[in-house]
């Protein structure tokens, strides 16, 4: 089925631009952060997986979000069985099962997982009548996100499973979680990361948090990605010490620096002024996706807009937070911008799934 082409009058300018910027800085910034390395060419990766995460952007305009919503089930009982394939069958490295390898692609499914979480809890909140929610009503499309959790996290990949639990308490609260619902969760939660802590957790993880409370415990070791990042961005002053002439993430001080620590290297390289340019354009980003969950023309399509939108935001805030300090280190990826083609291509898919529902927000 083809694209009514009327429909592009109703396309999001705004959020395209901004989208397609961020994805500029993204490259420029792995090419900054990259040259000096043993892959110079590293950033034609990212902007070959940008093109095709543009083109996978526009084909996700095509299809009515409502059969996407509607066929969430089918999606969901899809992505079970591809995490389980990973689980047993992809090859282990640095320690985990992440990654499907497609000849030259190496494509890791957890990304993808995110959406077809947000269009599964969409359909199940949306269908139901209530005004209020209790625990009673979280439990089929908590109990689904929580298997996605679980084969996520047993990569292990404890981020990109701890990703799923924004979109679905966002959602949640727009179908109208009593507040008193909400306090048991958060309780709930509570209690579930003292045995976490207890049973759970491996011992690098442990350390990785104690070390964000005290990086001079082990500086050399687990605290040193966050002391070596607090550095490169207190270094980069007003102005920045300009194009790939950073010193932390030139001289290899700065681990990471092309994926979860890409922020670290623009804020070296560009300051606050650079640093306030990116952010002002996640902001711009986002407020057009909040704006388009406003002008979804059902509740499907807000509740839809909204998880993604809760995804984006997400690994924006604890990604800059992490790079300054703020939160343990965890391996989440700046959306647009961390070298990283599944992650770029999922974000992609996911403002088209955006642009999706504000085009159509005319349509019976």
């Amino acid at each position: 089925m083809g694209l009514d082409r009327r429909l592009l009058f109703n396309l999001d300018g705004p959020l395209l631009v901004g989208v397609l910027c961020l994805c500029g800085i993204g490259v420029a910034a792995i090419s900054s952060a990259t040259h000096t390395g043993s892959q110079p060419d590293v950033y034609l990766k990212q902007l070959t997986m940008v093109g095709l995460g543009v083109a996978c952007l526009l084909i996700a305009l095509v299809p009515d979000y409502r059969g996407l919503v509607d066929r969430s089930p089918l999606l969901f009982l899809a992505m079970i069985g591809v995490l389980a394939f990973v689980l047993v069958f992809a090859p282990r490295i640095a320690g985990t099962r992440r990654w499907l390898v497609l000849g030259p692609l190496q494509l890791q499914p957890s990304e993808l997982a995110k959406l077809v979480a947000v269009l599964l809890v969409s359909k199940l909140f949306a269908e139901s009548r209530k005004e209020s929610l209790g625990l009673l009503d979280l439990a089929a499309p908590g109990a689904a996100v929580g298997v996605l959790f679980l084969l996520i996290a047993a990569e292990p990949d404890l981020g990109s499973a701890f990703c799923l639990v924004p979109p679905f308490l966002t959602v949640a609260l727009l179908a109208g979680l009593r507040p008193r619902a909400l306090l048991a969760l958060c309780l709930a939660a509570l209690v579930v990361g003292g045995l976490g802590w207890q049973f759970a957790l491996k011992d690098y993880q442990k350390t990785r948090i104690l070390s964000f409370l005290d990086p001079a415990r082990d500086p050399r070791g687990a605290g040193y990605q966050k002391i070596q990042s607090q550095i490169a961005v207190g270094s980069g002053g007003l102005l920045g010490k300009g194009f790939q002439q950073g010193s932390q993430s030139q001289l290899g001080y700065l681990p990471a620096r092309h994926t979860d620590f890409i922020f670290s290297v623009i804020a070296e390289e560009s300051g606050f002024l650079g640093v306030s340019v990116v952010l002002g354009l996640y902001l711009l980003v986002l407020w057009r996706c909040l704006e388009a969950a406003r002008l979804a023309r059902d509740r499907a399509g807000a509740y839809l807009v909204a998880g993604i939108t809760a995804v984006l935001a997400f690994q924006v805030v604890y990604n800059v937070a992490m790079v300054a300090g703020l939160v343990p280190v965890k391996g989440l990826p700046l959306p647009f911008i961390s070298y990283g083609g599944s992650s770029v291509l999922a974000s992609l898919v996911g403002v088209g799934l955006i642009m999706n529902t504000r085009m159509r927000r005319f349509v019976n």
